[in-house]
């Protein structure tokens, strides 16, 4: 199955993908009913979301193009570790390796056990060559590279296992917003997209926020409340219901708008239904700022003040990433080109 190949059976599953399935749908439920906040909606965005960005013919070309990609003399095995706290998050990884000609052995996330099998499926389906590519196990073995996901205390267990194998292991990062206060309406309802989807469980979700000293929350706090009806999800409402209580028993300050709520904190990752704020007084302390917590960062929202030079992305976009937005930033085809 020749680079051709590859490539076509990945934009016919992208076709697939973006058609009306009664077994996908199935399988949505399914995971939906094992996994509460993998959501129908979530999970159908997420799809979405990979069939547009990923999978479709100009994007892909687009992003192959800077890429030599010789075949591999000698296809690699190469271990991945799934992460599972959104849909679709290890995607990328799969087709990254499947491109680069190399075969992937997939240890399953147990909060996602059932959509990514239906998507090897339909590969299978597609070009029955695909099979060749891939293999599910429980426990890795037999790789000669690894790319594992997860928190910062399970890195150190994958750097400790797999730290002999050529490897990316990826840890905690979030999102953060970077706010002036000349915010439109549109532009603050457009960072609740960035706050609330994936109920802020992605990696690229916003959990903080930097603001300037004076700032006036109000505004902020009626643009969120567009996303109240997330605490109708039991699970959330049961961490909004949690933090509040805490918040209020320990007499720590915060704001609240009935659906988020808002800290001063140093820290950059918040507890699920909470978000934490900084304060800063000019441009060029905030990018020290970002540039000291770098490795804890995925991604910068922001109406992108002129004088602001790290990258980032308008709000609304922190989860809608391209191919050549690399989780940490870290060049997964690169990697395995050269493993």
């Amino acid at each position: 199955m020749d680079l051709a190949a590859r490539i076509e059976a990945i934009l016919e599953l992208g076709r697939r993908l973006r058609e009306p399935d009664e077994y996908r749908s199935a399988i949505l439920s399914r995971t939906s009913f094992h996994n509460p906040w993998f959501t129908l909606d979530n999970q159908e965005r997420a799809i979405a979301s990979v069939a547009q960005h990923f999978l479709a013919e100009a994007p892909l070309r687009a992003w192959l193009a800077a890429y030599p990609l010789p075949e591999p003399a000698q296809p690699r095995q190469v271990g991945l570790v799934m992460a599972g706290n959104i849909p679709m998050v290890g995607f990328h990884d799969f087709l990254c390796v499947f491109l680069s000609g190399h075969h992937a052995l997939i240890k399953l996330s147990d909060k996602d056990p059932y959509l990514f099998p239906y998507l090897l499926q339909q590969l299978t389906a597609i070009n029955p060559e695909a099979k060749t590519r891939f293999q599910l196990q429980e426990r890795l073995s037999g790789m000669d590279a690894v790319i594992a996901t997860g928190s910062n205390n399970t890195a150190r267990y994958f750097e400790a296992y797999f730290g002999k194998y050529p490897h990316i292991i990826r840890k905690n990062r979030n999102g953060v917003a970077v706010l002036t206060g000349r915010e439109s309406d549109d532009q603050l309802k457009a960072l609740g997209k960035d706050v609330f989807r994936y109920f802020g469980l992605g990696c690229r979700n916003v959990s903080k926020l930097y603001v300037p000293e004076g700032y006036v929350f109000d505004p902020l706090l009626e643009a969120l409340y567009e996303y109240r009806e997330i605490v109708l999800h039991s699970k959330y409402k049961n961490n909004f219901d949690y933090h509040y209580a805490s918040y209020l028993l320990n007499r720590l300050p915060f704001l609240a708008n009935g659906c988020v709520l808002l800290s001063e904190n140093a820290a950059i990752p918040s507890p699920v239904a909470c978000l934490h704020y900084a304060y800063y007084r000019n441009i060029p302390e905030l990018e020290q700022e970002l540039a000291a917590r770098a490795a804890e960062i995925q991604v910068v929202v922001t109406a992108q003040p002129p004088t602001l030079s790290f990258p980032s992305v308008p709000f609304g976009q922190a989860q809608e990433p391209g191919l050549a937005d690399y989780a940490d930033g870290v060049d997964t085809l690169a990697f395995l080109m050269n493993i």
